[in-house]
């Protein structure tokens, strides 16, 4: 008989081994695709490491894969430490480079210290707006905001490419469907000469340190948590729970905004349909493998940008589907759930005795 008692204190070797021992577990577990696939695994595994740390520009490719996971991993982990569980944040990054773009194309026209903080509060403010309207069906109507955050995902994809079509589109981008680029004013500068890594960078590590202090030392903060924890108890202990939840949702979106005003002034220079292979689904495999931590959000996403970028220098090499990635980060993430629920109980088993 298999019996679970809860852990009254699992203590910080549980607490912060735990996403460390999954992530090594599932990096081990790639060993069996890479077999099946006929893949030299020893070599394999190699051309991982030297393809995300090998040499400066592989740094600073994955640090530039890195800056939109943070972000879009610390809007997860604002939103789900609330119970707000925010799937949207795929839809809330195009909203907020489609914002960037309607500004920083040439509709202000300005120095780099107006235009960059004004192309970031566009961006972040469209982000959050996204958000703000599930969240009020929640607490207003008790809607699911899984359902609703999940589905306005697939309506701002279109409508992101009507706009590309129409009011947004490049008359020189030879019938493609993109934006007309960044003015150079609201470009993000970078970080190394001839490499890609941006000032985005610096903005997702500010936000995860910030957010970090604000959570932890703030009245507000607490309010999130106690939320978070339980929404009666802190209704009935006299927090507007509507509040915080809309203070919550405006935090997460506007994050996610933000991941998507670095890509466009940062990355790419341009909106296109696709600007993102997927951040805002990977920043809740990000968030979770942190567990909920902001600063565990940035090791998180570094580790997740390195399999990216490993993996993509491994498939190259040796033929292997660069899909090898995606696998990687889904055991992770399995992994850190499985051990999350160890942390929190401890199993017995129990011999049955003839009775």
């Amino acid at each position: 008989m298999i019996r679970f008692e809860p852990r009254t204190n699992p203590g910080p070797v549980l607490t912060y081994g735990v996403p460390v021992i999954a992530a090594a577990i599932a990096i081990l577990l790639a060993a069996i695709p890479l077999a099946l696939a006929d893949a030299p695994i020893i070599k394999a595994y190699g051309l991982m490491i030297t393809g995300a740390y090998g040499s400066v520009f592989s740094i600073s490719e994955m640090l530039t894969r890195a800056t939109p996971l943070i972000l879009t991993g610390l809007a997860a982990a604002i939103a789900f430490r609330a119970k707000l569980w925010n799937i949207g944040a795929e839809g809330q990054l195009y909203m907020g480079a489609m914002a960037a773009v309607a500004i920083g194309s040439g509709a202000i026209d300005g120095p780099s210290w107006v235009m960059i903080p004004i192309i970031m509060i566009a961006g972040a403010v469209a982000g959050a707006l996204m958000l703000i309207g599930p969240t009020l069906m929640k607490t207003r109507l008790g809607v699911d905001e899984v359902v609703t955050t999940l589905l306005l995902n697939f309506i701002v994809l279109l409508f992101v490419q009507m706009m590309l079509e129409g009011a947004l589109k490049d008359p020189m981008s030879m019938g493609w469907p993109q934006s007309e680029p960044i003015i150079d004013s609201a470009v993000f500068p970078p970080l190394l000469e001839r490499m890609r890594v941006h000032l985005g960078l610096i903005i997702a590590l500010i936000s995860a340190i910030a957010l970090a202090i604000f959570v932890k030392r703030t009245v507000w903060g607490f309010e999130i948590r106690a939320v978070g924890e339980n929404a009666a108890a802190a209704r009935f202990a006299g927090i507007s729970v509507t509040k915080t939840m809309i203070l919550v949702a405006a935090l997460s979106g506007g994050l996610a905004g933000l991941a998507g005003v670095a890509e466009v002034a940062g990355t790419r220079g341009y909106l296109a349909t696709d600007l993102s292979p997927g951040y805002g689904y990977a920043g809740i495999v990000v968030a979770m493998l942190a567990r909920l931590s902001p600063v565990g959000v940035i090791a998180s996403a570094l580790f997740v940008a390195s399999v990216f970028v490993g993996a993509d220098s491994m498939s190259r090499a040796i033929g292997v589907s660069s899909y090898l990635a995606d696998l990687i980060v889904a055991m992770a993430l399995l992994c850190v759930l499985i051990g999350g629920f160890l942390t929190r109980f401890t199993v017995h088993f129990d011999r049955k005795t003839a009775g």
